[in-house]
């Protein structure tokens, strides 16, 4: 099934001009005005992907963007704001807002379409990976921070749940035990070399001993 991209803008010439180009690479595309009129096709659609607008009518990209966020059904998608409002203080605006990328316009067709494809390629990757960690019996709930585990719901502390959604991220593949300290608790923080055995001994007796191996002395890998 084609990627389905929702693009967002109240200037036709430029709806049109992205849009060919866009159909020409193989996505469904499907158009919006305005924020309002974006919400609905959302709805209707379920797109993959976003590129909005800042400045429009009706309903602005920023407002757009963060009722996007609130939907359940919506916050999923990647949103990328196109915008000729290029300043840091719009951008910082932009990413306030929920925002995963800010482009500014006017952007190079060729440039525009080669980081489509890029998003659109680690969404494929994540889906991927969240029906392999499924097929395994987990199910994480990033809202709630919560795990279920062959069916029982499982409460994780924050460092273990952080350590398991690193983990599953990228099934069956090392990650590192310098990437874990990194991204789990900071290139700023000290801790001990013991400190990521213990939060993998205590996530492995609450979803089982066999779905994540040790690498020794080199990192662990969460197994689907």
């Amino acid at each position: 099934m084609p990627h389905r991209i929702l693009l967002v803008d109240d200037e036709p010439d430029i709806i049109e001009f992205v849009r060919y180009n866009l159909l020409r690479e193989g996505y469904e595309v499907f158009t919006a005005p305005n924020g309002a009129e974006a919400l609905r096709v959302a709805a209707e659609c379920r797109p993959h992907l976003i590129l909005l607008d800042r400045m429009m009518p009706v309903m602005d990209g920023a407002e757009t963007c963060r009722a996007i966020r609130r939907d359940p059904e919506l916050r999923s998608a990647i949103v990328v704001f196109l915008s000729a409002l290029g300043e840091e203080e719009q951008q910082l605006t932009g990413f306030g807002a929920g925002a995963d990328d800010y482009l500014v316009k006017p952007i190079r067709m060729k440039l525009l379409v080669s980081r489509v494809r890029a998003i659109l390629k680690r969404v494929d990757e994540k889906e991927s990976a969240e029906a392999a960690v499924e097929a395994a019996g987990i199910e994480i709930d990033r809202e709630r921070y919560t795990v279920r585990c062959d069916g029982r719901e499982i409460a994780l502390p924050r460092k273990e749940f952080a350590l398991l959604d690193l983990l599953s991220s990228a099934p069956g593949k090392l990650v590192p035990r310098e990437e874990i300290y990194a991204r789990i608790w900071g290139s700023e923080v000290v801790v001990g070399d013991r400190t990521i055995d213990v939060h993998i001994r205590k996530l492995r007796q609450k979803i089982g001993e066999h779905r994540i191996t040790t690498v020794k002395g080199v990192g662990y890998r969460f197994e689907p």
